[in-house]
């Protein structure tokens, strides 16, 4: 289960979420640096990574990413290529989603306190 962050459709280009100051735009932010995010891009490929930052732009920064290329065949995703460090321009973004169990997690670690 994977949570919607960003979608761009072919007319219109909505970055994150309207909020109602800056600064609760800037700690929803914060609250998903170093999450697990799953980027679509115009291209169809699928990029995996953690969150490091992004941009006026929604340029879209990803620590640790795995490149998966689009499948003909809709039951395998074939195998990831290891990207490393990547930039994601943000013209080029069609989704993100934040992985469920990298919230989750964050949650769990808070209630501890």
């Amino acid at each position: 289960m994977a949570t919607m962050i960003e979608e761009n459709g072919p007319s219109t280009h909505v970055c994150f979420p309207l909020l109602s100051s800056p600064s609760q735009a800037r700690q929803k932010l914060e609250g998903l640096l170093n999450k697990n995010m799953r980027i679509r891009m115009t291209d169809g490929r699928t990029l995996v990574g953690l969150f490091l930052c992004t941009d006026r732009d929604c340029n879209v920064i990803l620590g640790s990413a795995q490149e998966f290329l689009k499948s003909t065949d809709t039951f395998s995703q074939g195998e990831p290529r290891v990207l490393g460090l990547a930039m994601i321009p943000g013209h080029h973004v069609v989704s993100i989603e934040v992985e469920a169990e990298s919230l989750e997690d964050d949650q769990g670690f808070e209630g501890n306190h």
